[in-house]
């Protein structure tokens, strides 16, 4: 291998390291917003499950009544 082509193969490779780390900074981004998103999808569904027990255990007692 000559040294321009081997010159050309360097440039390559950082190119595509550059192109790796920029693609995986974009992930890391986008799982932490995907992690923040279901927290609060998760936090939400249990308050609508409380309030649905608590609707559920009002029915019970007007039905006993």
């Amino acid at each position: 291998m000559d040294i321009k082509k081997l010159e050309e193969r360097v440039d390559e490779l950082i190119s595509t390291v550059e192109r790796l780390r920029s693609e995986n900074k974009t992930l890391r981004e986008s799982q932490t917003n995907l992690v923040t998103e279901r927290d609060h999808l998760i936090a939400k569904t249990q308050q609508a499950r409380t309030r649905v027990e608590t609707m559920i255990e009002r029915l019970k007692a007007m039905e006993n009544e």
